[in-house]
C-alpha cells in the first residue's frame, strides 16, 4: 500500500486514507468519545455544563455534584444499575490520558482540583449538535461571506494603484446609486428569510469563535510542555537554551494563529466597538424574524463571552509564563549545586595530593614587600559633635495652643468582607437572585464610599466566576446607592453614587 509508512495522521493535509483514519479512530480523544458506549452520557453532560453556558473552569466539588444529579435522574429513567460507578470516578475516567476530554488540574495555591473542557471533547460535541435536524438552513448569506472573503483577499493583495483605484470607483458608484435611490425613498429591506438566513449564521460562528479559544489555549499549554520536554534533555549552555526558549514564544507570538488573535483582542478591547456592538445585537434580537426563531438568551450578550474567554486565554499565557520562569529558576539552582559540587571534589583531591608535592618549581610570583605605616601618621581621634535641639513649642494656625486632635491621624475605615459575603449569602437563601440596590436597602452602608467600594469589589469577582461568587452587571439600567455621611464641619449630609445594576445570583 502507497501509505503503509505514514503511522501518524497529518492534521494539515489531511489524507483520508486506512491508515490515517485507523490512527484517528485509535488515538483521537474525539473519535473515542463518539466510541464510547458512554457518548449521550458524556456528550449531554458536557454540553449542559461546559459549552451551553460558556464556562471555562469548575471546581470538582461543583461539577461531581452536577454529574451526581445528571446520574440520579438517568438511574431513575433507566434502571439502578445503567451507571454503576459514583461521579468523582466518571469525572477521573473522563480525564485520563487514554481519554483526554477533560483537563484536570490545580490552581496554585490551592488543594481543590480544576476541570475545564478539551478542545477535541468540544469538536465532537460540536459534531453532534450538527447532526440535529434543522427547521432552516441558509445558504444566500453564506454564499455572500465567501464572496466577499475573495473580495477582501483579491483587494488586499492587489499591487497594481491604477486597478486599486478602478475598485474604489466602482464601489463608490455604487454607493451613489444607492445613496439615490434612499433620497428617493426607495429603502431596499431585507425580508424575513434573509433575515433569519444571515441571523443564524452569526449565531453558528459566534459558537464556533468561542470553541477556537480553548484550542488557541491548548496550543500554548503544549508549547508550554514542548519547552519544559526540551529544558529538561538540553545539555548545551543556558544562553543558547534561553535563546532557543525565546524563539519559540517569538514563534507562536508571530504565527498565523498569534497575529490573528492579537488582532481579534486589539479590536474586541475598544470600547467603541463593543458599545457598536451591543446597539446592534440589541437591534438585531428586537427583530420580529429573530424573536420567532428564539434565540439563546446569551446571544444578547456573547461579545461580553468572548471578553471573558480572551482574557481567561490571556491568563492562562501569564501563569504558564510565570510556570515557566520558576522552571529556569529550579533549574539555574540545580545547577549551582552542580558546581558547588565540583568545587568540593577539588578541594578533596587537593587534599588527597597533599602529601604528594611535585618536584620543581610550581609557581612564580613577584618579589614581596611590607607595607610600612607609622604611628604618627595614622589621624587622631575627633568627638562627634551632637545636635541641640531647642525647645520649640508648635503651634497650630487657628491658634489654639495645644488643643490639637491628633486622633485623627489613627482613624482608619475597616470594612467587614465577611460581613458583606455572609449578608449576600443570607439573602440568596431566600431568593435566586438579588440587586446590589436592594441589598443596601436592606443593608445600609455603614462605612460610607469604602463600604460600596467593597460591594464592587465582590460584583467584579462574581463577574469572573471567582471566591464562589456569580453576578453580572446590566449596563442600560443606572440605580442610586445612598448613604449617611458627614461633612468637613462634622454636620450629616447624604451622599448619592449612581452606579450600573448589578446583580448576584446564586
Amino acid at each position: 500500500m502507497v501509505f503503509a509508512g505514514r503511522l501518524k495522521p497529518n492534521i494539515e493535509s489531511m489524507y483520508m486514507d486506512y491508515t490515517t483514519l485507523a490512527s484517528l479512530r485509535d488515538h483521537h480523544p474525539a473519535w473515542r468519545m463518539l466510541a464510547s458506549p458512554h457518548a449521550p452520557l458524556v456528550a449531554g453532560f458536557l454540553h449542559r455544563v461546559f459549552v451551553a453556558p460558556n464556562v471555562r473552569v469548575m471546581g470538582e466539588a461543583d461539577l461531581t455534584e452536577a454529574l451526581e444529579d445528571e446520574l440520579f435522574a438517568l438511574r431513575e429513567q433507566l434502571g439502578a444499575d445503567v451507571y454503576p460507578k459514583n461521579a468523582s470516578a466518571y469525572l477521573n475516567d473522563w480525564a485520563a490520558l487514554d481519554r483526554g476530554w477533560l483537563r484536570k488540574f490545580y490552581r496554585q495555591g490551592t488543594d481543590d482540583a480544576q476541570f475545564d473542557l478539551m478542545p477535541a471533547a468540544e469538536k465532537a460535541i460540536a459534531w453532534l449538535v450538527s447532526l440535529t435536524d434543522r427547521p432552516f438552513v441558509g445558504t444566500e448569506s453564506r454564499l455572500l461571506t465567501l464572496f466577499a472573503l475573495l473580495e477582501q483577499i483579491s483587494a488586499g493583495t492587489e499591487a497594481d494603484p491604477a486597478k486599486r483605484l478602478e475598485d474604489l470607483r466602482k464601489k463608490r458608484d455604487e454607493i451613489d446609486v444607492e445613496i439615490a435611490r434612499v433620497l428617493d425613498g426607495d429603502l431596499p429591506l431585507l425580508d424575513d428569510t434573509a433575515i433569519k438566513d444571515r441571523f443564524l449564521q452569526f449565531q453558528q460562528l459566534a459558537r464556533e469563535l468561542l470553541a477556537d479559544f480553548r484550542q488557541v489555549e491548548h496550543n500554548f499549554r503544549q508549547l508550554d510542555r514542548k519547552v519544559r520536554e526540551k529544558i529538561t534533555l538540553w545539555e548545551g549552555s543556558k544562553g543558547a537554551l534561553l535563546d532557543e526558549i525565546m524563539g519559540e514564544h517569538d514563534a507562536i507570538g508571530e504565527s498565523d494563529q498569534g497575529r490573528s488573535f492579537r488582532a481579534f483582542w486589539d479590536f474586541l478591547m475598544s470600547s467603541r466597538h463593543q458599545e457598536e456592538l451591543s446597539e446592534r445585537l440589541d437591534k438585531v434580537m428586537g427583530l420580529p424574524p429573530v424573536v420567532a426563531l428564539k434565540p439563546e438568551p446569551r446571544t444578547r450578550r456573547v461579545h461580553y463571552d468572548w471578553l471573558e474567554a480572551g482574557e481567561h486565554t490571556q491568563r492562562t499565557v501569564a501563569q504558564l509564563s510565570q510556570q515557566l520562569r520558576r522552571f529556569l529558576d529550579d533549574r539555574a539552582f540545580q545547577e549551582n549545586r552542580r558546581i558547588l559540587d565540583v568545587l568540593r571534589g577539588i578541594e578533596s583531591k587537593a587534599l588527597a595530593l597533599r602529601d604528594a608535592r611535585p618536584a620543581g618549581a610550581v609557581m612564580q610570583i613577584d618579589d614581596m614587600g611590607a607595607d610600612i605605616v607609622l604611628p604618627l601618621e595614622r589621624p587622631l581621634f575627633t568627638p562627634q559633635t551632637k545636635a541641640r535641639l531647642a525647645e520649640l513649642v508648635l503651634e497650630s494656625e487657628a491658634g489654639d495652643g495645644d488643643d490639637v486632635d491628633t486622633a485623627r491621624l489613627f482613624d482608619q475605615i475597616i470594612v467587614d468582607k465577611t460581613r458583606l459575603r455572609a449578608t449576600l449569602k443570607r439573602a440568596l437563601r431566600q431568593q435566586a437572585q438579588v440587586t446590589l440596590h436592594a441589598l443596601l436597602q436592606a443593608e445600609p452602608l455603614q462605612r460610607g464610599l469604602a463600604e460600596l467600594v467593597a460591594w464592587l469589589e465582590l460584583a467584579h469577582a462574581g463577574t469572573h466566576g471567582l471566591d464562589g461568587l456569580r453576578a453580572t452587571v446590566d449596563e442600560d439600567v443606572y440605580e442610586i446607592a445612598v448613604w449617611q455621611a458627614r461633612n468637613a464641619k462634622g454636620q450629616p449630609v447624604e451622599r448619592r453614587a449612581r452606579l450600573p445594576r448589578v446583580i448576584f445570583t446564586r
